[in-house]
């Protein structure tokens, strides 16, 4: 396999070819470790190389040209079952480390139980991630861009100039992002303007996560994949669009925290089969102090992607590029 381009990487084929080749790598270097099943953050690392380099092959296909088995469905098959793994950890590291400690002797005991579940979950779910890495789809997956990496082909596209095609790479995706209704939760329009409502306690952002957290979760995803997609291109651009990058990663990372708290409480609520809220109000008044400090950093940022001013800048600064050489 090839590691390097034979030339200076100019083209948007270039560029195509340095981002398949670094996730793929990455991919492959942690494939036997979790194997292993010694260390969840194989297992993690494996699971971002399935997400960048899907998100490579989404953001550079006008260029590529793949052979079927190396499809960007085919890469989420697999990652999406060592999703599935990580996402047990996850949780499994919550329950164990953010919450187990601070609860009284009871609540601990019944926290046991649901940990002896997840257990069990996540035996059943790493023989599944076993068999996928060792079925012939992420094998032919596997050979197929191995090959492509040997000889890569393109689409005619791809010979143009990278710095020509970047604003018109990136700003569909960060237009998904920013029309997102997402954005709307918890606010209300008077005369066309955006209306910020008074500070609501803890009691009122339950009831409106209860209603719009899905909302929210989704607009979780359109960030993960407008992070992703602009991360690719990071060396051709200034600071102020690495600030960008940051704000959406803490956009994603706050509404993620968020998501992981309702998730443990569904999780809880399967293994008692009813809610666990009388049988754990310490833990259920600790998840709900988590959701409203997110929420109010989560409202840090809506205000910040709201302006209609630095929408307008992150679309300039996105259309500012520089030449870049590798």
């Amino acid at each position: 396999m090839k590691k390097y381009l034979d030339r200076e990487a100019k083209t948007f084929g270039d560029w195509a070819y340095l981002a398949i080749a670094k996730h793929f790598n990455k991919i492959l270097k942690h494939e036997n470790e979790v194997l292993k099943d010694k260390d969840p953050e194989e297992l993690h690392q494996m699971r971002v190389g399935m997400r960048r380099l899907r998100s490579a092959i989404v953001g550079f296909s006008p260029a590529l040209n793949f052979p079927k088995n190396a499809d960007e469905k085919k890469v989420g098959q697999v990652a999406r079952i060592l999703g599935k793994l990580r996402d047990i950890d996850v949780l499994g590291d919550i329950l164990k480390h953010w919450y187990q400690s601070d609860l009284p002797q009871n609540e601990k005991k019944q926290l046991d139980k649901a940990l002896e579940v997840l257990t069990k979950q996540r035996k059943s779910t790493f023989k599944q991630v076993r068999e996928i890495l060792e079925d012939r789809i992420y094998i032919n997956l596997k050979e197929a861009f191995q090959n492509w990496l040997e000889n890569p082909t393109y689409q005619e596209i791809a010979e143009i100039d990278i710095n020509n095609i970047l604003p018109d790479l990136l700003l569909p995706q960060i237009s998904k992002l920013l029309l997102n209704p997402g954005w709307l939760v918890g606010i209300k329009f008077q005369e066309g303007e955006v209306k910020f409502p008074d500070e609501w306690d803890k009691k009122q952002v339950e009831e409106i996560l209860n209603r719009q957290g899905t909302m929210l979760h989704d607009l979780r995803k359109e960030a993960k994949r407008s992070r992703y997609n602009m991360e690719l291109f990071t060396q051709f651009y200034s600071d102020a669009y690495q600030n960008y990058v940051k704000d959406i990663k803490d956009l994603q990372t706050v509404l993620g925290d968020m998501q992981d708290s309702f998730i443990l409480a569904e999780f809880i609520t399967e293994v008692f089969e009813k809610d666990y809220s009388t049988k754990m109000p310490t833990l259920t008044e600790k998840l709900a102090d988590i959701r409203y400090h997110k929420w109010q950093e989560w409202k840090e940022l809506q205000r910040k992607f709201l302006n209609s001013k630095n929408r307008k800048d992150l679309h300039l600064t996105v259309l500012r590029s520089s030449q870049v050489t590798t």
